[in-house]
């Protein structure tokens, strides 16, 4: 049968002639269009499986959710697709606008609720609250950061928005999740981790925005998903610090950190700290790992280039996992997908001794 298309194979093994089994089998890259006809197949698969018929998808004027209410338009007639805006008041007018664009060009459902005051509610509760029974140390009231406010932005537009939307839209919602965001946990316990299914998590960023190219080109043949999706600084916008227009956002590098984490992830004989640093001593690191840009350029210092390898990899072998474990279900694509072909347990992260003598040497530390 063709690809995609169910049906019955029949064929004759020979045994005991060594022919089986004699040759190695080298995976092979099909390509993105490939990988976006497996993406709707087995999306489409999933919720024929689920009863799945109507679908929100939160759009942030970002890639990554262009990208799902693109797919899922696909899937569905546009009176059973619904886009949700919630801007706060950290969204810039060009994201919001690039969701509206969106939402206009596949001709389906749309709405903004703004979370500003959901989430002003959700700090003055908390703040009000005394704690009170069993000594405390320091104060006896609890106070939110600004990164607990980031989070509770989060998750006001998760957990509590777009699952009642999704309900009052009888249907479910959309985990958007890249795989890039997936390794190092970026991303919150209930929030934008929420969602029915993660049909986008086995691609990395790079490929969710080479998706999004094909999606216009040949599968829709004009500019569905807005050109300014593709533009835009990546950012979650959840504080002054992520202004996009003013060129802020997400503390991933995506071009570099793609190919760093698919080597840990991905790769047949997975990288560690210790075969990076050695690379990166030598100065091969972008050979290695197929960097098309420089090191150099990227992390001026030995001691940048660590501390951004350290934070990443503790997050990948810490928190992460537990994110990991309870993130919706994944649909794979590649090899490795988290939630099956890559097994993993909360054992938390480890350097050896040979990393630890190439940090010293490298930071002139003896």
């Amino acid at each position: 049968p063709p690809p995609f298309v169910e049906g019955e194979l029949d064929r004759v093994v020979p045994l005991g002639d060594g022919a089986v089994g004699s040759v190695p089998v080298r995976p092979v890259d099909d390509g993105i269009p490939v990988l976006g006809n497996a993406l709707l197949y087995g999306t489409r698969k999933f919720m024929e499986l689920c009863g799945v018929e109507r679908v929100v998808v939160g759009v942030s004027g970002g890639i990554d959710s262009a990208v799902a209410a693109a797919l899922y338009r696909q899937l569905l007639p546009p009176e059973r697709l619904l886009l949700v805006s919630l801007p706060s008041r950290y969204n810039s007018p060009t994201t919001l606008g690039l969701a509206r664009t969106l939402a206009r060009n596949l001709g389906c459902g749309y709405v903004e609720i703004p979370i500003d005051r959901g989430v002003e509610l959700t700090a003055a509760q908390i703040e009000a609250a005394v704690i009170q029974g069993a000594p405390q140390e320091g104060p006896q009231h609890l106070r939110l950061t600004e990164l607990d406010l980031e989070n509770v932005q989060a998750r006001d537009r998760g957990a509590r928005l777009l699952a009642a939307v999704a309900a009052a839209f009888g249907g479910v919602f959309t985990c958007n999740a890249n795989k890039s965001e997936l390794t190092v946990g970026y991303s919150t316990f209930y929030g934008d981790l929420g969602g029915f299914f993660a049909n986008l998590a086995d691609l990395w960023k790079g490929e969710v925005y080479a998706l999004g190219r094909h999606l216009n080109a040949s599968v829709y043949g004009r500019e569905v998903i807005p050109a300014g999706c593709f533009t835009v600084t990546p950012s979650a916008e959840l504080s002054p610090a992520q202004a996009v227009d003013e060129g802020r956002g997400d503390p991933l590098i995506y071009p570099y950190h793609d190919v760093l984490f698919r080597s840990w992830v991905e790769w047949w004989n997975r990288v560690t700290p210790e075969e990076i640093l050695s690379w990166y001593a030598a100065g091969t690191l972008e050979e290695q790992l197929g960097y098309a840009g420089r090191i150099a350029e990227l992390f001026p210092t030995a001691a940048d280039f660590i501390a951004d390898l350290e934070r990443w990899w503790d997050q990948y072998q810490g928190l992460a996992v537990a994110k990991r474990i309870q993130a919706p279900p994944v649909l794979a694509l590649k090899r490795r997908a988290f939630g099956f072909d890559h097994r993993e347990a909360l054992l938390g992260p480890r350097y050896t001794a040979r990393y630890e003598a190439l940090k010293r040497e490298l930071l002139g530390l003896g």
